[in-house]
């Protein structure tokens, strides 16, 4: 009956994951729009793109880093971190600010990338202005947590990651250094998402399941946040210090730790639900990911080339970010909207397609013709990620499904 109804903005106000995601939902598909037609026109010359001052490829990173993914993030741990410490929810006041601040510095940005290069100071100025909200409110709760909730300091921990990520780009568009904007990109990877995601995974996928499987125990061993921290943190200053010969130091182990960490929380049944299912392989990308950056680094160090090119960095970006952003994302919504916790058809042919668009990207790096493979990829995406925003959308548009208030 819910689906019956008609779509009411207002509603976008009621709660956290309803603004920001939906902001977030709807940059996924512009922000990689832009991209892979500016593949597919650097490609085969279909048409003019405009010329950027900054490198195409650089903004894409930046962009997917700090304004696609946090849009979700912020919606993600504005709702939950009240709830992890018992506190009371957070008001349109916390949240809306933040939205405005993401979408319109989103907007600004995307906008620059058509030959209006004078607004992308504007947008980063706006972004930054509710990544600022977002943190301090955020910062707010943390003062009055009456306990350690440590997986709150881990979020906000890498949240300022990402604060000092911006302000590295602020730097570079002053001094048009390109060390600056390097350094941003690598802040983004290892110091924001990375940190986030983990954080996130260590926390809800054991509840997940939990919920999910009677009798399943739980599994949150807190010397694995800290030496993930740790491990993060020194691949981080190796890639700032071009030392990729011994990334191996970070990622081998840092594979090993989340290879065991997935196989603690693996369900030991025969089966498990379909949303828990695409939980748990999502998060297998990541040891992936950590064990295709050691390959790398040892070639290197024994004197090879670089053999992958991007292919590590993508199985951690569209792999392991791209499909948890699928799973948890679904898992969130469907939960808050009051539906089943069920994958269901859109989720599963997003995830599905999100698998297929990583190993084409991977494998882009070994083909002849790269940028046509990177072309591939970027379709990919927008196929597998178009049905699942447009239910979203209506989803967050719409009042929940149970009649009851968000």
């Amino acid at each position: 009956m819910n689906d019956l109804q008609m779509p009411d903005v207002r509603l976008l106000a009621a709660a956290p994951h309803r603004l920001l995601f939906f902001i977030g939902a709807g940059n996924v598909l512009l922000a990689m729009a832009w991209w892979t037609f500016w593949l597919i026109s650097s490609r085969w010359q279909l048409a003019a793109m405009p010329q950027l001052n900054i490198p195409a490829g650089w903004l894409h990173a930046f962009i997917m880093q700090y304004q696609v993914l946090p849009s979700f993030m912020f919606g993600f741990l504005l709702t939950v971190f009240p709830r992890w410490m018992g506190l009371p929810a957070c008001s349109r006041w916390h949240y809306v600010p933040v939205g405005f601040g993401l979408l319109a510095g989103q907007a600004l940005t995307l906008t620059s990338l058509f030959g209006y290069g004078h607004l992308l100071f504007l947008g980063l100025l706006l972004t930054l202005s509710g990544w600022l909200a977002g943190c301090l409110f955020l910062a707010m709760l943390l003062w009055r947590d009456q306990d350690t909730t440590w997986h709150a300091i881990s979020a906000f921990a890498a949240l300022l990651m990402g604060l000092i990520g911006i302000g590295l780009m602020f730097a570079y568009l002053f001094s048009r250094d390109a060390h600056w904007l390097f350094a941003a990109i690598k802040f983004g990877g290892f110091g924001l998402l990375l940190p986030v995601y983990f954080t996130v995974c260590h926390r809800m996928l054991p509840f997940f399941a939990g919920a999910a499987l009677a009798g399943y125990k739980m599994y949150r061993p807190m010397g694995a946040l800290a030496l993930f921290w740790l491990l993060a943190m020194l691949h981080l200053g190796m890639e700032l210090a071009h030392a990729y010969a011994w990334l191996w130091l970070a990622d081998l182990p840092l594979a090993g730790l989340s290879a065991w960490l997935l196989w603690r929380w693996w369900p030991r049944t025969r089966t498990m639900p379909a949303l828990l299912k695409v939980l748990m392989v999502g998060f297998a990308w990541l040891p992936a990911a950590a064990l295709l950056y050691s390959v790398q680094s040892l070639w290197l160090l024994q004197g090879g080339g670089f053999l992958l090119g991007r292919a590590p960095a993508h199985a951690l970006f569209i792999g392991f970010f791209g499909s948890l952003l699928v799973a948890m994302v679904t898992r969130v919504t469907q939960g808050h909207s009051g539906r089943p916790l069920q994958l269901g058809g859109v989720a599963a042919f997003a995830f599905i397609v999100v698998q297929i668009t990583v190993l084409v990207r991977i494998g882009a790096e070994l083909a002849p013709d790269i940028l046509a493979w990177h072309s591939a990829a970027g379709l990919l995406w927008l196929l597998a990620f178009l049905p699942w925003v447009l239910r979203s959308l209506w989803i967050y548009l719409t009042p929940r499904a149970d009649g009851k208030a968000d």
